[in-house]
């Protein structure tokens, strides 16, 4: 009987699948990221987790950092609207609403990532409660905010700007004028959280000498609370 010979010994064949099974699995894990979980800390849905799809552009903020945040501006919240420009996972906005924020304004540019907050609001029964508005935060300042929004009348509003850090570098003219105008139109008695890097000092925010500065490295929290 005639015996075949393959071209490669099959040992190297062997080591190539496993190689380009390697491969596919690295490709897979990058393009397709797989769904994790993220828990709210505190609040009447404390303990409930959401859903987060892992995408790398959309940067959560540390547990660590989130639950030290919102035990400075946890009683801050109570009887305000929320407004979260820069939503990324929705836990932040999420988070106070679960510590007696009226509501919640959300916006997210990444609209994969808005399709999964729209699922945990619609989990955790938010629907009438928080609005997830799929674009830019700064052309939703620019041109939706004046015509579309509308928080209820009279109540103050706390406002998180937690941005990808590089836009307070990049971009940073931008931002200061989103926090100026935001802080323009807000009624009074309404509280700003910002979170950057080290990179970007309160010095350059309006009201220089209100702002409450914490290091929770890499991430720098600077808190204004009851806007006159």
């Amino acid at each position: 009987m005639d015996h075949y010979q393959f071209p490669f010994p099959v040992a190297r064949l062997k080591g190539m699948n496993r190689r380009s099974r390697n491969s596919n699995q690295q490709r897979l894990s990058k393009d397709s990221p797989a769904q994790t979980k993220l828990r709210i800390i505190g609040g009447k849905y404390g303990g409930r987790q959401i859903q987060y799809s892992g995408e790398q552009r959309t940067r959560p903020m540390k547990n660590r950092v989130r639950e030290a945040m919102f035990n400075l501006v946890g009683p801050w919240v109570k009887g305000t609207y929320t407004i979260d420009l820069f939503a990324g996972t929705g836990a932040v906005g999420l988070e106070s609403v679960s510590r007696g924020s009226v509501g919640a304004t959300l916006i997210e540019k990444h609209f994969p990532t808005a399709r999964i907050i729209r699922d945990n609001i619609q989990t955790l029964g938010l629907d009438s409660e928080v609005e997830v508005v799929s674009g830019d935060a700064f052309h939703w300042l620019e041109h939706r905010m004046p015509t579309q929004f509308q928080p209820p009348e009279g109540i103050p509003w706390t406002m998180f700007f937690c941005p990808p850090y590089d836009f307070f570098v990049d971009r940073q003219e931008e931002m200061l004028q989103m926090i100026e105008t935001m802080m323009e139109r807000a009624p009074k008695g309404s509280h700003v959280i910002v979170e950057s890097d080290s990179r970007f000092s309160e010095e350059a925010l309006p009201d220089t000498d209100r702002w409450d500065v914490r290091n929770y490295p890499p991430a720098v929290l600077m808190l204004l609370q009851n806007l006159k």
